[in-house]
């Protein structure tokens, strides 16, 4: 595999940006030696989440995503959205604009990235696995399939937390609980909305049951298996808000991809 460290200026964030990249190479023995870059087809993509603390980087520095891949003619995108919640903020910058529009055009442009649904997927963890949830949801004319570990699905204790920091932070991206409730930044109303559409994506969701977020996550499943989604679910008994977890899970989302190799 290669690994790509890529900075580039965001016309819609009007700022610097950073995104990791890992690619398949040539010679990896998965079957595409004998095609030059220009016979490939376009590889297919899987967006890579980071949590809220976190930045592009820390899948590498914490799991063996690139290791994971090496087997898959798969293109992995990491990038940094800082404390953004993957949304354009009442108070900041427009990240979901950033993350949803202007990334793919901009992935596509540097690499030989499919653009085609087919190929197009999203997975994150934590403030990452709401980022997901809301891609897919908001976007499945663009992403076949989204996978949340561990997500932050139902961000209405946030937006209303006891802790006054928090709560100033999360009003400063989303506005006060009545903008919140019931908005594309809910994932509750957003999951009823696109479920009334022709096209729904394809959902992973994993947690553990000793997690602050289980509950939440529980409850999520069901709700949206009851609209009609396709959910894949995994949970493991004891497992917390912990990369160890986060590190095993996503090499059952690697294999739960739908990839076609269409080379």
């Amino acid at each position: 595999m290669a690994l790509l460290q890529t900075h580039f200026f965001s016309t819609t964030l009007g700022l610097s940006c950073s995104m990791d990249v890992i690619l398949p190479e040539a010679d990896q023995g998965i079957g595409i030696t004998a095609a030059t870059p220009t016979d490939m087809k376009p590889l297919p993509v899987l967006y890579l989440l980071h949590g809220m603390s976190d930045d592009h980087t820390i899948w590498q520095r914490r799991t063996s995503i690139e290791r994971y891949a090496a087997a898959r003619r798969l293109a992995i995108v990491m990038p940094a959205v800082h404390r953004s919640f993957y949304t354009d903020q009442k108070y900041g910058y427009p990240y979901w604009t950033f993350i949803s529009e202007e990334l793919p055009l901009v992935v596509r442009q540097f690499f030989h990235i499919s653009d085609r649904r087919e190929d197009t997927f999203v997975a994150g963890l934590s403030m990452g696995g709401y980022g997901a949830l809301k891609l897919g949801l908001r976007r499945p004319d663009l992403f076949a399939a989204a996978a949340s570990l561990s997500g932050a699905l139902d961000l209405t204790r946030l937006v209303e937390s006891a802790d006054a920091k928090l709560t100033a932070e999360a009003q400063m991206i989303f506005g006060s609980i009545d903008e919140f409730t019931g908005s594309d930044n809910d994932l509750l109303a957003l999951a009823r909305k696109t479920a009334a559409g022709t096209v729904k994506p394809k959902i992973f969701l994993a947690c553990g049951s000793s997690d602050f977020l289980w509950q939440d996550n529980l409850n999520f499943r069901p709700y949206l298996e009851q609209l009609g989604y396709d959910v894949t679910w995994r949970q493991k008994q004891g497992a917390g808000h912990e990369w160890a977890y986060w590190d095993e899970m996503i090499q059952h989302v690697l294999d739960w991809l739908p990839v076609i190799d269409r080379n």
